[in-house]
């Protein structure tokens, strides 16, 4: 396993440009391959888990050709999978697994989809229930885990009304609906991500949306569109990624960072709204509408951090973001409170505990609770450095990576080459901005 030493900095300066946006990618790949024709991808995700997706899609017939950044699939129509002689290999990533069901689950063969020893800890009951609702053979490892055994067959279109926010069972579903006869309707309890109703729109799909409800007509059945269209798109940068450049600019006086072609969509940018809220310094710059998601650029400046509580509708917006809010937590004036994020116990690792072990490790003052944690803010002293243990996790990782930048001595990352599942250039990027 590889490690990384992170040696303190003094401030970070320059440009940089965060990989392809990982959700957006992923649904941009699994449409293509529902599409006729082949769509240009550019700026497509280096991160490991998109390349899962991809692997995935080759395997069930569709072409993927990958030149640098930019991958060309080729569908042939929303009937033109055909059935993976082995199972389908999902990796690390949720997005894949829980996805592919719902697009699977419509087909006319029998898959199995499986992934590492994280992803079968992962449930995926929340997934299968719905499908279930709507005529889905599926069946998991004590009906909750992975391998999902899944045979195809005719759907119907149901209304669903979700009982906790996930913009992956959303998603799950409306693909689903695709395949379904009539109008299938989804009902969000909080808004989530809508990577998924933006790329459907792009591909030809008919889809409605109504605040928190999405409709979706059933390819080739009533008001639908008989097909799904190959086009060529471009992925902006994920917002995901660049919030670790933006915590670790924060954290010096002195930084000045830009990061450039980062997506801003709506359903994204609560996590800029809450380092607003700390105190952090970040502007967005020339903004423009492309393909229905929203591009621009990321001024950075350093900034006094407040901290404060993330809680209630934030948490499902910010989500991905809560393991590097919580390592800034030591170096607000007032620390940093996690509620109503038990969801973070089950993501590719237990993110709360991995969160409490590593930051103890660093000598910060933890509160572990079922739902979250608390953290002391500057007051319980300066962090030192440690080895962290980021439990195969990506955002622990670089969530620590950035926190090692202002503790006294380095800071070392075991198993650092997980940072790839999201972001494989992280530490040299990191690396380069930091001045010392």
């Amino acid at each position: 396993m590889k490690k990384e030493t992170i040696q303190p900095a003094k401030y970070l300066t320059g440009a940089v440009e965060v990989p392809g946006d990982k959700s957006i990618s992923h649904r941009y790949a699994m449409l293509a391959a529902l599409a006729e024709g082949t769509s240009e991808l550019r700026h497509f995700s280096a991160a490991a888990d998109c390349h899962s997706t991809l692997k995935c899609l080759s395997a069930l017939g569709a072409q993927v050709k990958i030149d640098k950044d930019t991958v060309r699939v080729t569908g042939h129509g929303t009937r033109g999978l055909k059935s993976s002689w082995r199972a389908l290999d999902a990796g690390n990533s949720g997005t894949t697994m829980r996805l592919l069901a719902g697009i699977l689950a419509g087909q006319n063969f029998a898959s199995k989809l499986t992934g590492d020893e994280s992803l079968q800890k992962r449930p995926m009951k929340r997934v299968i229930a719905p499908l279930r609702e709507m005529g889905a053979d599926i069946r998991g490892r004590e009906d909750n885990f992975a391998p999902l055994e899944i045979h195809g067959t005719q759907l119907r279109a149901i209304d669903y009304k979700m009982p906790m926010p996930s913009a992956q069972v959303k998603s799950a579903v409306l693909l689903a609906g695709l395949f379904a006869e009539g109008v299938t309707t989804v009902m969000e309890p909080a808004r989530t991500r809508d990577h998924t109703e933006l790329a459907l729109e792009e591909f030809g799909a008919a889809i409605e949306k109504n605040g928190r409800t999405i409709r979706v007509h059933g390819l080739g059945s009533g008001n639908g569109s008989a097909k799904l269209v190959a086009r060529p798109l471009d992925v902006p940068g994920d917002l995901s990624s660049a919030v670790f450049f933006i915590a670790a600019a924060s954290l010096f006086a002195d930084s000045n960072v830009v990061i450039h072609n980062v997506g801003l969509n709506p359903t994204r940018t609560a996590i800029l709204d809450v380092l607003a809220e700390m105190g952090a310094s970040v502007h967005m710059l020339g903004l423009k509408g492309t393909q229905g998601e929203i591009v621009g650029n990321l001024s950075v400046k350093g900034a006094s951090l407040k901290g404060g509580l993330i809680a209630g509708e934030k948490i499902p917006l910010v989500i991905d973001e809560l393991p590097m809010l919580a390592a800034l937590g030591p170096y607000t004036e007032a620390g940093i409170e996690i509620r109503d994020a038990a969801e973070l116990r089950v993501k590719e690792s237990d993110r709360i505990a991995a969160l409490a072990e590593n930051l103890r490790r660093m000598g910060a003052k933890v509160e572990e609770r079922p739902d979250g944690l608390k953290v002391e803010g500057r007051h319980s002293g300066k962090l030192h450095g440690a080895e962290i243990d980021p439990r195969g996790d990506h955002r622990i990782a670089m969530a620590f990576a950035v926190a090692g930048l202002a503790a006294k001595g380095n800071t070392v990352i075991r198993d650092a080459d997980c940072a790839g599942v999201s972001f494989p250039n992280f530490f040299s990027e990191l690396n380069r901005l930091a001045e010392r």
